[in-house]
């Protein structure tokens, strides 16, 4: 009878939990009741406006008046895709300053790493690791004063509240200066990087509200957090045009220069107070003060939206995002975790679209403030870009698609230069796909076969004879490299993998290591994927990837488990090796099962990692990709709990932004796994019959969602 009884609630959970996947979603009350509230200064709430090729960070003002106080939480940046810069590169620093060579199979293969050989090849690494740069284009921010003359700090601020509506894109703030409110509106233009606000409160009239617009200098560090105000004799800072209500501020940097246009609908004077410091005063009696901020690499002699018309931008741009693509719905969930996972997911999906959707692939921390000097890290590429196809938004993923053939020939110079075939993708890298040295970049390989990861997601949206010839050619040139990548070991009579490599766990040597569980998955899937393209090109199988995948190396496997890398036989014994991402759960998460794989390896591979892993040692997207993992193994309580995980590097901001440590205080990889890992434990995968397999079947979970596309 208790077993009837099991079965029949299992039944009615599957029928139920089908009934919500079809039943339509109320959007605009799913996304509004995520709003972020602020209610007082917390320099980790910072929260932005964006188009996904510009993002402007306000405090809670609603502009960047405090950013020194900001500096060290969610700086107040101000960037966008096009603005970088590059300091002259007067000692003619070349990358083959920083080759070292591994010894990997009888012959020598050169690789840009941090070289310290000498004192000329480490200002090399330097200098090439440190340019370009991605600048911080300028911060604007409100002059407010007391009525003694002093200016206000962050402590003399009262009555703060504001809120971010991600369902329009508006940022609402509301404070007091001595008893006298203020309010501020703050949107972004969807079309142009610009920025409008609305302003209401009686210190207009007496003169104790202004704006200003200041230039930072490149601080050439690791973070660029726009507050660098030394080195003013460095750039040149001028107002070029000017008018009662407009005025064009150029920037020059070196060979860098850009424009930053302000419009006003009162008079106003500006006012240089200090070298690349401009205090624009209105010359009002009102209450009341509008504002447009556009920043352009030309001059403008046109005039730029208004507040009303950027109003209009960002109210119908943001309701077509919301209104389209994936949602997910977990009304009526008694799981105590179930608001704050949904909370979770509508700001991600914010968060990346503002950051992460342009053409190029983005940085890890997006348009807010410089991690890598502001370089992408193609690796993480899957993690920015994959979830938007999965949402239903493979538009958004394949803008950034458009620069890998802009970067093939820098592409093509590394694999030629290493005696491969093909292309071999970048790991740090620039707008120009230059290579930065890296004495981990350069061994990795798990960035590689993403652009074929990418294509098939664009495929499978669009079915055409037109997507197959957009991507086709650099699909084979990545398989190209692929296959002439793996050495044939004719005593062994199979594919290796290495030496030279780290694999995604970034905790081995490259002297040492080859096949990595993960890649060597990650190769047979992407050259598979190859051949079918071929194939529907009308072109015949390539009989050198199908070698490679005939004879490729098995999974190694040792005590019942799927090790880190085939020479890693301490996988699970040396704690170093238990630290970082678990990616030997990629094997089955991030990649389909396939013939090399063997599912009870895996399950008890999983059990093992979850167990003994040190958790603490891991990134954002550690947990993501668990639970995609969790998920093809039928364990979807497992799925939840790697999300949810209370773990430093799974903490979500109140403004969503999921925090790393000191250093990476957001961390949009984990924000764009948290949404592809959703996605599968909703919609599933190829051959999945389980309605949302990732979500317990416990009866703590309602689910209703629509759009999802199944993943591979």
């Amino acid at each position: 009878m208790k077993n009837i009884k099991l079965l029949l609630f299992s039944l009615a959970s599957f029928f139920l939990q089908d009934t919500f996947a079809q039943s339509k979603i109320n959007r605009k009350a799913l996304v509004e009741r995520h709003a972020v509230v602020v209610n007082k200064i917390d320099t980790l709430a910072s929260l932005s406006v964006g188009n996904g090729g510009f993002a402007f960070t306000t405090d809670v003002t609603g502009l960047q008046t405090f950013p020194d106080f900001y500096a060290k939480g969610i700086s107040l940046g101000t960037q966008s895709v096009w603005g970088w810069h590059r300091f002259p590169n007067t000692e003619n620093y070349k990358i083959e300053e920083t080759l070292k060579e591994i010894s990997s199979h009888g012959r020598k293969v050169p690789y840009a790493v941090q070289a310290s050989n000498s004192e000329r090849a480490k200002a090399a690494n330097n200098f090439l690791r440190q340019n370009p740069h991605r600048l911080q284009l300028g911060n604007l921010g409100f002059e407010l004063f007391k009525k003694d003359g002093s200016k206000v700090n962050p402590q003399d601020l009262s009555n703060i509240h504001q809120t971010l509506n991600v369902y329009t894109g508006e940022i609402t703030s509301q404070f007091s200066v001595e008893g006298i409110p203020v309010k501020v509106i703050t949107i972004a233009h969807q079309q142009k990087d610009l920025i409008s606000v609305k302003v209401q409160s009686d210190l207009l009239k007496t003169g104790q509200l202004k704006y200003r617009l200041r230039f930072p200098y490149p601080t050439n560090q690791f973070t660029d957090e726009g507050n660098n105000w030394k080195n003013a004799d460095k750039h040149q800072s001028s107002v070029v045009l000017s008018s009662e209500k407009s005025f064009v501020f150029k920037h020059q940097l070196n060979d860098t220069e850009y424009f930053v246009k302000v419009e006003s609908n009162q008079d106003s004077k500006v006012l240089q107070s200090e070298a690349h410091y401009f205090v624009l005063s209105p010359d009002t009696k009102e209450s009341t003060l509008e504002f447009s901020v556009m920043f352009s690499e030309k001059i403008s002699k046109e005039s730029i939206p208004n507040f009303t018309s950027t109003l209009l931008s960002t109210k119908t741009a943001w309701k077509t995002f919301w209104s389209n693509g994936a949602a997910v719905d977990f009304t009526g969930s008694t799981d105590s975790r179930a608001k704050e996972l949904e909370r979770r997911i509508i700001l991600s999906q914010y968060l990346t679209k503002i950051q992460c959707a342009n053409n190029e692939p983005p940085q890890e921390t997006g348009l807010t403030y410089n991690s890598w000097f502001g370089k992408p890290h193609l690796e993480m590429h899957w993690w920015h870009g994959v979830h938007f196809a999965l949402w239903n938004r493979t538009d958004l993923l394949e803008k950034s698609m458009v620069w890998y053939k802009k970067v093939a020939p820098e592409a093509k110079i590394i694999a030629e230069r290493q005696g491969f075939e093909g292309v071999r993708w970048q790991k740090m890298t620039d707008p120009d796909g230059k290579e930065a040295p890296s004495s981990v970049g350069a061994y990795l390989l798990w960035q590689q076969p993403h652009f074929i990861t990418f294509a098939e997601l664009a495929y499978r949206k669009h079915q055409t004879k037109a997507t197959l010839e957009k991507y086709k050619e650099l699909v084979f040139k990545t398989a190209e490299f692929m296959a002439s990548y793996a050495y044939f070991d004719p005593e062994k009579g199979r594919y290796i993998l290495g030496k030279g490599v780290i694999p995604a766990q970034e905790r081995f040597k490259p002297e040492d290591t080859f096949n990595p569980t993960y890649e060597l998955a990650y190769w047979q899937w992407a050259l598979s994927t190859a051949q079918i393209w071929r194939e529907r090109s009308g072109l015949k199988r390539n009989e050198k990837w199908d070698d490679v995948l005939k004879k490729l190396s098995p999974l190694p496997v040792q005590d019942g488990v799927y090790l880190a890398t085939e020479n890693a036989t301490d996988s699970y014994t040396n704690p170093v090796f238990l630290t970082d991402h678990p990616s030997v759960l990629g094997t089955f998460g991030m990649l389909p099962e396939s013939k090399m794989l063997d599912k009870k390896i895996m399950q008890d591979t999983f059990d093992k990692i979850w167990k003994i892993w040190h958790w603490d040692d891991t990134w954002g997207w550690d947990f993501p990709m668990v639970a995609m993992t969790a998920t093809r193994l039928n364990q979807p309580e497992k799925a939840i709990d790697a999300l949810m995980m209370d773990i430093r590097t799974n903490t979500y901001l109140p403004n969503g932004h999921n925090f790393q440590d000191a250093r990476l205080r957001l961390y949009l990889p984990g924000n764009g796994g948290l949404l592809a890992a959703v996605a599968m434990m909703c919609a599933g995968y190829d051959g999945c019959k389980t309605i949302n397999p990732g979500i317990p079947k416990n009866g703590k979970w309602k689910v209703r969602w629509e759009g999802f596309r199944k993943f591979f």
